[in-house]
Formats: structure tokens, C-alpha cells, sequence
């Protein structure tokens, strides 16, 4: 019988900024640390765990993400709820709290993910937006990034899109790739015209999708063309076929259960 037989779904919402990813490390500042240290004082005990969705670099930040919480005695979500936020640091934010069954599978039972990485054009920025907008200098043939974006849609074999891990199969299945303007203002000292690149998969390789963002923005330049996309997907090269993209225009926009 599993001692921690309580299990709750949280919504969580962060900047991802200041932290260097997800997964705990020693001697630097992470989101798992932030929240179990929280989690243990808002629960008065150390009795639990969590495990994410999914987990996000450094730098990267999360719209609506999701983790399970593991705990020995039970919670009333609703005030809960309130208690955390309040504890938590203000980059950080919980939406919801679901009591879910110990079927559940936090990792399993996702249906998809859907990434948008946010850019801008042009000359320098406000620096407010250094935490959440990439800027690229100069302009970039937008029609045609978005024409390279539609290659990636389906099955494929992402070698020379990703840090190159100890993997058995490259093979990822991306249900949408498009880029696409941000009709929402980001907020007040926002650039004028910001676009987004948006992907959504059922699981993705390590840097994979900065890896294709950058892809896309060689392909703006017109360094790249469609047909270096497309023969890099069928590639049996190891070597990435364009750089990464910096990491805090990312962020993980909605996790899906099934």
C-alpha cells in the first residue's frame, strides 16, 4: 500500500528567469527547491513529493503547467491554495488545486504540450522585457520562418534538432508548428510587434524546440533554406543543424491530459 495516498493535480504559473530550471541542484536557485520548501511549511511536514509534467530548462517559464503533489495526510485544495500563494515568491503562482485518483499519471497521462517562444525585431528593446521577449536585431522574412515552422508538423527524426543525449529514438510526433503575431499586448514597455513561435507535441528532446527555433531564424535570415530543413530531417548526421536560441523567450504555454 503506497504510504503517500493523497495525490493533487496543481496548476502552477512562473517565471522562469531567475531560476535555473525545474529539477533540483545543489548551490542554485531551482523551482523544485522553491516549491518543496514551501509545500513544507504551508503543509507543516515533510512527509511528501511532487513530480512534474514536464521540466523546463533554465530560464524558461511556465503559463500553465502542471504537478502532482504526493502527501500523507489529506488537503482542502481551496484554502490550500490561498496559503501557498501566499507563501510563495511573487514569480511564482498556483492556479489550481485538484484532489486527483492514485490511477493518475502526471507523466503518462499527457496528451500534449504546447511551447510558444516569443520573439521581437529590430533595434534593442526596453530591458524590461529581458525576461520573457528575445530580440533579434535587424529584420527576419517572417512569411518564410513560417513556412519552414509547417516542415516540422508530424512524425520525424529530430537528431539534428536537439542536444544530443543518450537516446534510443529521435523520433518525435509534432501536431503543430506555426509562427504567428502576439495580438496581446505583453505588457507596457513591450516592443510594438512581437511574434511567437508555436509547437505542440506529445514530447520533445532535449533544446529541441530552441534548437528548431533557431533553425527558424537562420531560415529568416536566409541563411537556411526550406530545403536544409527538410534534408535535415532525414538526416543521419549527428551535428545540430543551426544554433539554440536563448532560453527566456521560451515558455511552456499548456499542458493537456488526456
Amino acid at each position: 500500500m503506497q504510504r503517500r495516498s493523497h495525490t493533487y493535480l496543481f496548476w502552477i504559473q512562473y517565471l522562469g528567469y531567475r531560476y535555473h530550471g525545474w529539477q533540483k541542484q545543489n548551490g542554485v536557485k531551482t523551482l523544485q527547491g522553491q516549491l518543496e520548501r514551501t509545500l513544507g511549511r504551508t503543509l507543516g511536514h515533510d512527509d511528501f513529493s511532487i513530480l512534474p509534467a514536464g521540466r523546463t530548462d533554465a530560464g524558461v517559464s511556465c503559463e500553465r503547467g502542471a504537478f502532482e503533489l504526493f502527501t500523507v495526510e489529506p488537503i482542502d485544495p481551496e484554502s490550500f491554495l490561498k496559503l501557498l500563494n501566499d507563501y510563495l515568491p511573487l514569480d511564482i503562482r498556483i492556479l489550481a488545486i485538484e484532489p486527483v485518483p492514485l490511477t493518475f499519471n502526471v507523466i503518462q497521462d499527457v496528451a500534449h504540450k504546447e511551447y510558444r517562444y516569443y520573439f521581437s525585431l529590430g533595434e534593442k528593446p526596453h530591458p524590461f522585457n529581458a525576461a520573457h521577449i528575445v530580440n533579434f536585431e535587424g529584420q527576419l522574412d517572417v512569411e518564410m520562418m513560417g513556412k519552414a515552422a509547417n516542415l516540422f508538423q508530424g512524425e520525424h527524426d529530430f537528431r539534428r534538432f536537439c542536444v544530443r543525449k543518450k537516446v534510443e529514438n529521435y523520433r518525435r510526433l509534432i501536431l503543430e508548428s506555426s509562427i504567428h503575431p502576439l495580438e496581446q499586448p505583453m505588457g507596457y514597455f513591450a516592443p510594438k510587434q512581437v511574434f511567437y513561435y508555436k509547437v505542440k507535441g506529445t514530447g520533445f528532446l532535449t533544446h529541441q524546440i530552441r534548437q528548431m527555433m533557431g533553425a527558424l531564424v537562420e531560415v529568416g535570415m536566409g541563411k537556411l533554406g526550406l530545403e536544409d530543413v527538410e534534408e535535415a530531417l532525414k538526416s543521419e548526421l549527428i551535428n545540430p543543424l543551426s544554433f539554440s536560441v536563448p532560453a527566456q523567450g521560451l515558455v511552456m504555454h499548456e499542458v493537456v491530459f488526456k
